[in-house]
C-alpha cells in the first residue's frame, strides 16, 4: 500500500523530529527520531510516494548562504504565508537558519532516492483547515485530525508527531491534487490545502 510520509523536523538533532506515516485510507503511525540518519533510514524503510517536510528548503533567490546577514529574508512562499494573513517566523532569523540548513540537506538526501519533497507548513495548514496550531490547543488539533478522516491517531501524542501527521497529510493531499503549490522550484515548492474550509 502506497505511504506518505511526514517529517516536522527540529533544527538540531538533539531535539525530537515528529515523524508520521499515513496509508491510502488515512491510517497514521507516529514515531519520534533525532539523527539525519534515523530520519533517512525511515525513508529507506517505507519509501513513501511523497515526503512532505516542516521546514524550509530553499533560500531565498539572490540570497547567497545563511551566514551572511541582511536581505533578502523572504521567499516568493513566503510573500504568499504573507499575503494571506498566516504567521511563519523568516527563514534568516536565529534558530531558522539552522533548521533552514537542515532541511535542505534531509531534503536533498531523499532526493537521491528519486523520491518527491515538498515542503510543508502545519501551522499554515491548519489555519486553512480550520484547526489549531498544535501549540495553542493540541487535544482540539488530534480532535480535528480525527476529523478529517485520519485514524488510529494514539491518545497521548507530542506536538511534534501531530504536526508530523499534518505533513504527511498535505502530502496526501498532494497526490489527490487537492494541494496547490506555492512557491518557485530554486527557492523551493511549498503545498498547501486548496480546501477553503475553516478561517481560511
Amino acid at each position: 500500500m502506497a505511504v506518505f510520509l511526514g517529517i516536522d523536523l527540529a533544527g538540531v538533532p538533539s531535539k525530537p523530529s515528529g515523524m508520521a506515516l499515513l496509508t491510502e485510507n488515512l491510517s497514521a503511525k507516529t514515531w519520534l527520531r533525532y539523527l539525519d540518519e534515523e530520519i533517512l533510514s525511515d525513508v529507506d524503510s517505507y519509501k513513501p510516494l511523497v515526503v512532505g517536510v516542516d521546514a524550509p528548503l530553499g533560500l531565498p533567490r539572490g540570497r547567497e548562504s545563511l551566514e551572511k546577514r541582511g536581505p533578502p529574508h523572504f521567499r516568493v512562499c513566503d510573500n504568499e504565508l504573507r499575503r494571506r494573513g498566516i504567521k511563519f517566523f523568516p527563514i534568516t532569523i536565529g534558530a531558522m537558519r539552522t533548521l533552514t540548513a537542515r532541511g535542505i540537506k534531509i531534503a536533498n538526501a531523499i532526493r537521491t532516492r528519486n523520491i518527491p519533497v515538498y515542503e510543508t507548513y502545519p501551522g499554515g495548514i491548519q489555519d486553512i483547515l480550520g484547526l489549531p496550531r498544535s501549540h495553542k490547543n493540541l487535544k482540539q488539533l488530534i480532535k480535528g485530525l480525527r476529523k478529517l478522516g485520519i485514524k488510529n491517531i494514539p491518545e497521548k501524542i507530542t506536538g511534534d508527531e501531530a504536526d508530523a501527521v499534518t505533513c504527511a497529510y498535505a502530502a496526501y493531499l498532494w497526490k489527490k491534487g487537492l494541494c496547490e503549490e506555492i512557491g518557485i522550484p530554486e527557492e523551493g515548492i511549498m503545498i498547501l490545502p486548496r480546501l477553503k474550509t475553516g478561517k481560511n
